[in-house]
Formats: structure tokens, sequence, C-alpha cells
């Protein structure tokens, strides 16, 4: 009774009005769209996904549950972060869409990797909210996991040394969270999912599988005020003797994260192997013995006018390694000797 009377008075203090949202994700072959209306209706906020993009044929659709699940995720952090969560404090919560929409897809529609899609839901919800409550939520961040699972085995196009195996390896990873209102957004940090990753020497303990390089991408945070979080960049390969198979769960592709009030969007995600043959966001494809996958997962966009980020704030992302000196000048008028000179005494180890 106390969630639900506190979930309540938050709501009545909101401005009764209803706002529009949108956002394009990827797809698996054609682009799709979740459209979204907030409804602030006095004892209740409804969510509507009328417009949305049909099914998909490939397991990216979701259940309306996991769409509801969260569409109230992303207003109740919003509004009433502290507040428990239970059926009372989430009953004001409603959310429709219309069937075999693919975020209300109904059985036999695939639904293995429903967070695709469901995990760029709380975005969609807040590209309406913000024009309820301006000021309250984040920019767009990398949404959905950068999932990828390698199907290991012994070589094929000659003998394989002895002792190769055959190894399934599935990895959670994370690009940056959009940046807030009044803080930079995340590095590698997932929202709204929260999943973490394992150590890089515990996931080459469980198969033939190397990660040769794993860390912050530069310049993947989208500029602004509040700079947007980082992704990464990951190398994987097959060790000596072995070739795979890489199935990529991957977004942002051709649709990063898109910045929040007058901020800049975020690094897409880009995948390759290391002799420059390209590869896709999503899907199993093959990787002969001796290639590694190179991997940029996205980062979060940018919130607030980038002239309006402090300066100090600026010139230690630039001696972090943060940002480049080409972003520093393009993103953040610095002049190059100012540049010049926030690099040699980064280089001294002075702290910024």
């Amino acid at each position: 009774d106390n969630s639900r009377i506190a979930t309540l008075e938050r709501i009545a203090a909101l401005p009764q009005k209803s706002a529009e949202g949108e956002m394009t994700m990827d797809g698996f072959d054609t682009p799709i769209t979740l459209k979204v209306r907030v409804s602030v209706e006095g004892n209740k906020i409804v969510t509507d996904f009328s417009g949305t993009s049909g099914v998909d044929k490939k397991g990216i659709n979701c259940p309306l549950v996991y769409t509801k699940a969260y569409a109230c995720y992303a207003l109740k952090v919003a509004i009433a972060p502290e507040i428990p969560n239970n059926a009372a404090s989430l009953a004001p919560f409603e959310v429709t869409a219309p069937e075999n929409t693919i975020v209300n897809a109904l059985h036999p529609a695939p639904v293995a990797l429903r967070h695709i899609v469901g995990h760029f839901v709380p975005d969609a919800v807040y590209d309406a909210f913000d024009k309820i409550v301006p000021g309250l939520v984040p920019a767009e961040g990398a949404g959905c996991l950068c999932n990828f699972q390698v199907s290991l085995r012994p070589r094929t196009d000659a003998p394989a040394p002895e002792g190769a195996r055959r190894s399934e390896v599935l990895t959670f990873n994370s690009g940056g969270s959009g940046a807030r209102p009044e803080h930079d957004g995340m590095n590698a940090t997932a929202f709204p999912s929260g999943v973490m990753t394992m150590p890089v020497e515990a996931t080459e303990q469980v198969g033939p599988a190397i990660i040769w390089r794993k860390e912050l991408r530069p310049d993947s945070g989208g500029a602004g005020k509040y700079r947007g979080g980082l992704g990464q960049v990951m190398d994987v390969g097959a060790r000596e003797g072995h070739e795979m198979d890489f199935s990529a769960m991957f977004d942002r592709v051709n649709h990063p994260a898109r910045g929040r009030r007058g901020g800049a969007t975020g690094g897409p995600t880009t995948i390759g192997q290391d002799d420059g043959t390209p590869m896709k966001g999503k899907g199993k494809q093959f990787v002969p013995h001796g290639r590694v996958v190179q991997m940029g997962f996205p980062g979060g966009a940018g919130y607030g006018d980038p002239s309006e980020r402090p300066r100090a704030d600026v010139l230690r992302d630039l001696a972090h390694g943060v940002i480049s000196p080409e972003a520093a000048a393009e993103h953040y008028t610095l002049d190059r000797a100012t540049i010049d000179d926030t690099l040699a005494r980064a280089k001294r180890g002075d702290i910024f």
C-alpha cells in the first residue's frame, strides 16, 4: 500500500499530458522502427506502441511481457527509483502494443534474441518522456548488449594439431551508456540490462578462443556538455589449429545512439576481420584459420551543447586518451597549442 501511494503521488506531480517518440534500429535485414506514445493520466502512465514495425522472420521479436518489463523499468527509474518494485508500485504503468508488432510477438514468432529489440525500449520511451519532463532522462546509449558466440573447431583447410577440439563460447559485452542531465555517461556499462561479462582470462579457459584486445574505445562517446560513455574495442580469434563460425548479435551499426539537448551521436558499431574482410552486425559468419575479428562496440550519446562542457573536463579527457586531438579540436574547439601542451603534460605524468 505504501509503495502504491508513493508511486501515485509521483505520477500526480507530473504534467498531465502526452507525447510521442520513436527510434530506428538496424534490425536483421531491414531497419526496425519503434513508435511510442506516453500519456500521463492522473493515476497512471500509459505507454502505447501503435505504429511500431511488425514481427520479423528472425528471432529478434519481443513478447509483450518483455516489452512491458523494460517500458515500466524506464519510467520507474525516471520518476520513482527508490520506491520498491512490487505489484502495487508497478500497476500504474500500463503498456499496450498491437498484436504481431515486433514488441508484441505472438507464438510461434521466434523470440530467442528478444533482447536486441527489447533493450531499445527504454530509449524509445525516453524520446517521448523527455518532451513531457525535460531535463530528467539520459541521452541514448548503446542499447542492446554486444553479444557474440564463437563456434570453434579444428581447422578444415589443413591437418589440425593434436589436441584441437570443438567448443562453443558465448560472451556478453557492453557499449557505453548515454550521458545524463548532470553527469557523463558510463563507459562500457550496459543500460538497461546491467549484465556484466566474464573476465578475459576466464573466457579463454573454456574454449580455444583468444581475446587479443579488449579496451575502451576513444572518441566513441558522443560530445556534449556531458559526454557519452565510451564503448569498447575487442579483437577475438581462434587458437592455432582452429577455425570458427562467428555469430554476431549487434546493433547500432547504421543507427548510432542519438544525442539529447544538443549532444552529439555516439560512435557506431564496427566489425570486420583483420585482413579487411567486412562482416555483418548480425548472423553466423565463417572466420578461417589465422584470422581475427575486430569489433568496435558503440558509445553512448552526448547530452547538451558541447560548447558548454567545462574546459577542465575536456582537457582531462584529452590527457587520459578518452578523446583524440582531432575530436578535441572539432567538437570542443581546442587550439593546437593547448592540445600539444595538454599531451606533453600528460606524458610527464601531470595530474588532470
